[in-house]
């Protein structure tokens, strides 16, 4: 005969306080990011952010300073949730072309799947200016890191220090013109990046940085 403990259903475990903040911290930013994204940051209230976010406006006090701390935090936080999308996505024994195609597609899948992050980015430049610089930095910085593994590797020649970091600005700029050009509409409905786009990106890279010396 079975044992009768066995059948009850086990109770969920409850959050411990640390877990707690922790998830009301990712909502209330989950929150801000859902109100930027649709009216912008002029028109982000803290009353909106937490009646999105179901907690009371006295617990936004608990973590955040005031609105423009909130605003200041929000593009690093969409940021490094859009740079673990690209590193999960990508299989670890790419190299070379294959491995920036593949952060190519995970960059436009994010996009895809995030249309906030397009107001959240551009706006930021005026309403959040220090933050805009650090996510800038933050990806200037893991770009300088993941060329300079392909140049060890002997995957990229013939460029020094200073032209590889021209050519990052250059990755960049494409990556967000194409999205500006073919992942949103005007009426910012966002979609996939048609195919013939990314192998024109891809045959660019490939006759050009990736190219031998």
């Amino acid at each position: 005969m079975a044992d009768s403990l066995s059948l009850r259903p086990t109770q969920p475990r409850r959050m411990s306080r640390e877990e707690k903040a922790r998830e009301t911290y990712r909502l209330l930013l989950e929150a801000a990011a859902q109100v930027v994204g649709t009216d912008g940051y002029a028109d982000a209230s803290i009353s909106k952010i937490t009646q999105l976010a179901g907690v009371a406006q006295g617990t936004f006090y608990n973590y955040f300073e005031s609105r423009q701390d909130v605003l200041n935090r929000l593009l690093p936080y969409m940021g490094r949730q859009m740079l673990d999308h690209i590193a999960s996505s990508m299989p670890r024994d790419l190299t070379g072309p294959a491995r920036e195609e593949a952060r190519l597609r995970a960059f436009f899948g994010y996009l895809d799947t995030h249309p906030t992050f397009y107001r959240i980015l551009y706006e930021a430049e005026v309403f959040a200016p220090e933050a805009h610089a650090e996510h800038f930095r933050i990806l200037v910085e893991g770009y300088k890191a993941a060329l300079g593994r392909a140049v060890q590797r002997g995957e990229i020649q013939g460029f020094d220090e200073n032209e590889l970091e021209a050519i990052i600005y250059m990755l960049l700029a494409s990556r967000a013109y194409i999205a500006m050009r073919y992942a949103r509409d005007r009426n910012g409905h966002t979609g996939p990046v048609p195919e013939h786009v990314i192998q024109a990106y891809m045959k660019m890279l490939r006759r050009g940085l990736f190219s031998e010396a």
